[in-house]
């Protein structure tokens, strides 16, 4: 888009404005008609139509949104690919169960019952655990398409108020709070011990990150005791193959694996698929050449019978040996965290090993990606590996940390049977914690009565608790490991989560509406001047605020529609001054590949329109929606927000009956502007000559500014701790003086974004938590 051509006049300027303002008002009603018809929003902004509320602010206080920024779950219009990529990515872990569940379950010779006994519990938890309780209950406690325990701890937090949101991404989540009048008794009765209680909202908290840790810790011993135990199949054929052969060709086989983790989910997916077709249509020939030729009477564990007389007649051991029978259904977490994402048979096995492998490598990115949404952790680089499924993604730091890990658990245990020892205990105790979960989400979200729901709970919890306890005999022999991972993990998601809600909290102090910060309140002598005097408000002291030359862009990370950037605070603080054109500007990612260009703005005013010479009709908000495969910093920044500056002045002076220049209720009751008087009685709202000067007036002040200069200001914070006074104190400390420590030692967005380093200002200033 060209610039208007110099003015060096005020008579200048007017004339070029007149000049673009004749090249549209001849089609003006169809320009309307075509903001109309692009996307009418609930916030407003340049391309809203039907609801002109954001060319002014409401105070601080519950946003309605703007439909555009809500996180909304991917329509899916095939789903023929999908499904075959899940066959490669999810369904390996539960398929090459088989390789391992019975030499961890059996140290010796087992008896022929005692294989029926076995593989009776093994069909009949296969059938509870994986296609009763996940497949037609958990599956769809989904959070907008995202699954695993801290997606539905998530989803609670969208029906229930048990969580202090980030302002960052408040505006992108769905609240769905459902009404108390339609809540059944023992509904209401459990959301209001949840909102009301402050232990039991920590306890979720901390059972959720738990949940996502106990996975992430299964997936450093996942790769290894897939990968292992296929490997060491080969003794069978090869008895003479040393221990140092096997575990140096599994780990140039992880090694391979995660080197090819860039390719990204869809390529890996349609890559392992084959391989897992394979895999399991060679279990089903051996199996029916087995049954066959040898002996079909197997078939009998079908019967439940046959698991309850292993049991009775084994007693304590076989209690004990359910620690090892629960390998079976390992995967069965892994396919719920997915759903965001979604001889000759030796070699078959070997690869299928290495699609289970891949299983939780593609879980652990999900859940971590859920956690840094909710700032559980900090934001560190998120690749999104396809444009058609927005949930596929890839990790790198995550990716290395993993391929190391799991190399040396292989190297540290160098067999099975010792591996065997420390995996499934987090397995089977994040299935009790999505038992747990989704009983909640069963209670207050899909509203069943609580009698069905303590039901359901019971048997489930009971089948979770009697492998869990079997389990938890492994502690010492090798699980203490992955829970000691576990918790470690948990601790740093929960203490980051800790410093950001205090800094949420220390930031929160300086959230005012730009009318409470700024008027224009003149004095008798001002008033003969035409210049207009921006000023302070009283109750920040009521000093002149001094016009700089150009355009003054201020980065505002929380993008609040009613709030004041606090680096923009901070700059009146200090310097009394603020640009000739302020602009409050900030970028808001979406979880979608790409964002239509008529979405991706919005601009608004912050004060409403009160006639020709006010100050304050030069201070604007501007927001850019993105997506992740949006390149939104290319080409001068300044100049596209000039742009759309312009549009949106002048599409408020085209479209008849539109509202920019009436003032809303809510603002003007609560501002404390005092137009002047000489303005105030030449202007009327519906005047369209007062109208034209205003938008005139509005477009030379804008261009003049542009063509001094564009200045980006950004805010540079520094958090100090308060002193300790007791043995509280200094634990808070302890724990906000690690935060800090992290949180130096992350990136910030905005030295990411390649401004120019020559218009760039920085505005220093101190907040305690």
């Amino acid at each position: 888009m060209n610039t208007l051509p110099p003015m060096s006049t005020e008579t200048g300027k007017f004339h070029v404005v007149d000049e673009a303002i004749t090249q549209i008002s001849s089609n003006h009603v169809q320009i309307a008609d075509e903001a109309v018809g692009r996307a009418p929003s609930n916030a407003g902004g340049i391309y809203a139509a039907k609801r002109r509320q954001s060319v002014t602010e409401k105070e601080i206080g519950y946003d309605d949104g703007d439909e555009r920024d809500l996180k909304k779950k991917q329509v899916r219009h095939s789903y023929a690919s999908l499904a075959y990529q899940s066959i490669g990515v999810i369904y390996g872990d539960i398929g090459t169960s088989p390789l391992y569940v019975y030499s961890s379950t059996f140290s010796s010779e087992p008896s022929h019952d005692d294989l029926f006994g076995a593989l009776s519990l093994i069909i009949w938890t296969l059938t509870l655990m994986v296609s009763v309780k996940y497949i037609l209950i958990v599956l769809r406690a989904d959070d907008e398409g995202e699954g695993g325990t801290f997606a539905v701890y998530s989803l609670l937090s969208r029906y229930a108020n048990i969580v202090r949101r980030d302002p960052r991404e408040e505006r992108s989540i769905k609240i769905e709070r459902v009404r108390t009048s339609d809540l059944k008794m023992g509904s209401k009765a459990a959301r209001s011990i949840l909102e009301r209680s402050g232990l039991l909202k920590l306890l979720l908290k901390i059972v959720g990150v738990l949940g996502v840790s106990l996975v992430m810790s299964d997936g450093v011993l996942t790769p290894a005791q897939s990968v292992l135990g296929a490997i060491q199949g080969l003794q069978v054929v090869q008895p003479n193959i040393t221990k140092s052969t096997i575990v140096g060709s599994t780990c140039g086989i992880l090694i391979l694996l995660f080197l090819i983790q860039p390719l990204g989910t869809s390529k890996i997916g349609t890559l392992f698929a084959p391989i897992v077709i394979i895999w399991l249509s060679f279990n089903l020939g051996f199996g029916i050449y087995n049954l066959v030729h040898f002996d079909h009477t197997v078939l009998k564990a079908f019967s439940p019978y046959y698991a309850g007389d292993y049991m009775v007649r084994n007693k304590t051991e076989g209690w004990r040996s359910l620690g090892g029978i629960l390998l079976a259904f390992t995967g069965v977490e892994a396919l719920f965290a997915d759903l965001g994402a979604f001889t000759r048979s030796l070699v078959v096995a070997i690869l299928a090993s290495i699609v289970a492998s891949q299983t939780m490598i593609t879980a652990t990115f999900q859940l971590l990606s859920q956690i840094i949404k909710l700032s559980y952790f900090p934001q560190i680089k998120v690749k999104h590996t396809s444009k058609v499924f927005h949930g596929q993604i890839y990790i790198p730091w995550v990716n290395w940390l993993l391929m190391i890990g799991t190399i040396c658990v292989t190297a540290a245990y160098s067999n099975t049977t010792k591996l065997g020892e420390a995996y499934g205990v987090c397995v089977i105790l994040v299935t009790f914690i999505t038992t747990s979960l989704v009983s909640l989400v069963a209670l207050i979200i899909w509203r069943l009565p609580i009698l069905i729901v303590l039901a359901g709970f019971l048997v489930f919890g009971l089948l979770d608790g009697v492998y869990l306890s079997s389990a938890l005999t492994k502690v010492p022999d090798g699980a203490w490991f992955t829970l000691c991972l576990a918790v470690l993990l948990s601790s740093i998601f929960v203490l980051w989560r800790y410093g950001k809600e205090n800094q949420w909290r220390a930031e929160g102090e300086d959230r005012v509406t730009p009318s409470h910060l700024l008027t224009e309140r003149h004095t008798e002598q001002e008033r003969e001047c035409s210049i207009p005097i921006l000023r302070l408000t009283p109750a920040l002291g009521g000093a002149p605020v001094s016009r700089l030359r150009g355009i003054g862009v201020f980065f505002d990370k929380t993008g609040s529609p009613n709030g004041t950037p606090t680096v923009f605070v901070h700059f009146l603080q200090k310097f009394q001054a603020a640009p000739a054109v302020v602009v409050f500007f900030h970028i808001r990612p979406l979880s979608c590949p790409m964002v239509a260009p008529e979405d991706r703005f919005s601009v608004s005013r912050c004060f409403p329109l009160a006639g020709p010479g006010m100050a304050l009709q030069n201070i604007y908000r501007v927001t850019i929606r993105h997506g992740y495969a949006d390149d939104i910093m290319t080409g001068n920044l300044g100049l596209l927000i000039y742009e759309n500056l312009r549009d949106f002045i002048i599409r408020e002076g085209v479209e008849p009956g539109s509202a920019p220049l009436e003032t809303s209720s809510d603002e003007s009751a609560s501002s404390s502007i005092t137009p002047p008087t000489h303005a105030a009685a030449a202007f009327v709202p519906n005047d369209h000559r007062a109208q034209q000067t205003v938008v005139r007036e509005s477009l030379a002040n804008l261009q003049a500014a542009y063509e001094d200069q564009v200045v980006h200001i950004v805010g540079k914070e520094q958090m100090r701790i308060t002193e300790a006074r007791n043995a509280r104190g200094w634990a808070r400390r302890l724990a906000l003086a690690m935060f800090l420590w992290l949180r130096s030692n992350t990136g910030s967005k905005v030295a990411n974004m390649n401004l120019d380093v020559e218009k760039l200002v920085e505005v220093g200033y101190v907040k305690v938590i």
